[in-house]
C-alpha cells in the first residue's frame, strides 16, 4: 500500500512571468499591450495542446484583475452563453468547442465590443478559418490580431522543466532534464505531468528525486498513469 501524505506543494499560478517565452516574443509584447487596450479590439492565440494557451489567458486576467478591471477567464463550455460588461476584458479559451448558443454570444460580443470599450482575448487550437464555427464568427475572428503559439526548443523545454520544478519546491538535476528531453515525449504537457508524477511519488515514498526514480515512473505501470497524449491546453 502506498504511504499517503499531505500535499504541501505550493500552488503555482500562471503568470506572464513564469510562462517560458522562447520564440513567442511578439505575441507576448501584443498580449501585455492587450492588457491595457480599451478600443474594442480582440486577438486570437492559437496552438496545439499543450503548448500554454490556458496558462496564457489565465495569466492576462491576472495581471488585468491586479490592474483593477473587471476581467474575467472563460472556457467554452455547452450552452454558454455570456454578455460583455462595459470596460470588461474577456479571455475565452477553447473556443472551437463553442456551442449554437456561445457562438452567437460571442458575436455579440465582438460587435459590441467597441462601444462597450471592452477587449477579448481568444484562444483555440487551429487557425481562424479551419474553427468550426459560423462563418460570421470565423470572418470577424479572423479581423483580429493572430498568433499561433510556437513550440519550444528543447533548451527552453528544459528551462521550463527546472522553473516549474522550482516554483514547486523541487531540485531538479540537469541528468533528469537530459534524460526526459532525450527519451520522452516532447509535448509539454507531457513533460509537466511527468514532473507532478516524480513530486507526488518522492513526496508519498519520502525519496529524493534520481534518475532511478525517473526511469521507475516511466517503466511501472503501478505509478500515477501518465497521458500518452497531452490534454491540457
Amino acid at each position: 500500500m502506498r504511504q499517503l501524505t499531505l500535499d504541501v506543494r505550493p500552488t503555482v499560478q500562471p503568470t506572464l512571468a513564469n510562462f517560458v517565452i522562447g520564440p513567442n516574443q511578439a505575441m507576448v509584447a501584443a498580449l501585455r499591450r492587450q492588457i491595457a487596450a480599451t478600443d474594442g479590439s480582440w486577438l486570437y492565440l492559437w496552438g496545439r495542446p499543450g503548448t500554454g494557451r490556458s496558462h496564457l489567458l489565465q495569466a492576462i486576467v491576472s495581471e488585468s484583475l491586479t490592474s483593477g478591471r473587471s476581467s474575467a477567464y472563460m472556457s467554452a463550455e455547452p450552452s454558454g452563453d455570456w454578455l460583455l460588461e462595459q470596460g470588461q476584458l474577456i479571455a475565452l479559451d477553447d473556443i472551437e468547442q463553442l456551442d449554437a448558443a456561445g457562438q452567437a454570444a460571442l458575436f455579440r460580443a465582438l460587435i459590441q465590443a467597441r462601444e462597450a470599450r471592452a477587449t477579448l482575448i481568444l484562444a483555440g487550437n487551429m487557425p481562424p478559418q479551419q474553427l468550426p464555427l459560423r462563418e460570421d464568427v470565423r470572418t470577424r475572428i479572423g479581423q483580429a490580431l493572430v498568433f499561433e503559439i510556437q513550440a519550444l526548443s528543447d533548451a527552453d523545454k528544459g528551462i521550463l522543466l527546472i522553473e516549474h520544478a522550482s516554483a514547486r519546491g523541487m531540485r531538479l538535476e540537469a541528468d533528469i532534464v537530459e534524460y526526459l528531453l532525450r527519451h520522452g515525449h516532447r509535448d509539454q504537457a507531457w513533460l509537466m505531468s511527468v514532473l507532478d508524477a516524480l513530486d507526488d511519488v518522492s513526496l508519498s515514498q519520502a525519496r529524493p528525486i534520481t534518475l532511478p526514480l525517473l526511469r521507475e515512473i516511466l517503466c511501472d505501470d503501478s505509478e500515477p498513469d501518465l497521458p500518452d497524449e497531452a490534454q491540457q491546453a
